[in-house]
C-alpha cells in the first residue's frame, strides 16, 4: 500500500533535496521563471505559493520563517515588498508549470514553472548590457597605435 508517502523524493538525499529546492525557490523568486524537470517543477509548486502567501502578511514572525527557508535577504525582501503587493488580491495559485518537451540525452520531461502575472524583466537581472564589440576592438588598435608611437620617440 502506498499510505504516508507524501511527496516525491527525486532520487537524492534529504539534506540534498532541501538545498536543492531552497535554491529552486530563491531562482523562482529572482528570475520569475525558470525550466527545469517536470517532477521538480511539480514538487516546486505548492513550496511557492505557501512562500507567498507567508510573506503577504507583513510581519518579523512571518519575515523570520521565510529567512530559516530561504536564507536569503535579497529573496526574502523581494517576496514582501513586490511579490505580496502583486498577489494582494488573488487566493492562491500564484504559480503555473507548462510542460515544455523533452530533454535531449537523457529524454526527461521538462517544464517550465513561472509566476503567474510575472515581470518579463525580471529574466534580465544578471543580464550585462551589450558593449559594441566593434567600438571596442578599435579603441584596442588606437591605443596599441599610440604605444608603439610613443615607444619609437
Amino acid at each position: 500500500m502506498r499510505h504516508g508517502i507524501g511527496y516525491r523524493k527525486l532520487n537524492k538525499s534529504s539534506e540534498h533535496r532541501k538545498a536543492l529546492f531552497k535554491n529552486m525557490l530563491n531562482s523562482l523568486i529572482k528570475y520569475e521563471q525558470i525550466i527545469t524537470t517536470l517532477p521538480k517543477a511539480k514538487e516546486l509548486k505548492p513550496q511557492i505559493d505557501k512562500v507567498i502567501t507567508i510573506g503577504k502578511k507583513n510581519d518579523l514572525s512571518n519575515k523570520k520563517k521565510l529567512f530559516s527557508k530561504l536564507q536569503d535577504k535579497k529573496s526574502v525582501s523581494k517576496v514582501f515588498m513586490e511579490l505580496s503587493k502583486r498577489y494582494s488580491s488573488r487566493k492562491g495559485g500564484y504559480s503555473r508549470v507548462l510542460k515544455a518537451g523533452f530533454r535531449t540525452g537523457d529524454d526527461a520531461p521538462m517544464a517550465v514553472i513561472e509566476l503567474v502575472d510575472r515581470n518579463p524583466e525580471a529574466k534580465k537581472v544578471d543580464k550585462p548590457k551589450k558593449i559594441d564589440t566593434k567600438a571596442k576592438t578599435k579603441e584596442k588598435v588606437e591605443e596599441s597605435k599610440s604605444e608603439t608611437q610613443t615607444k619609437k620617440k
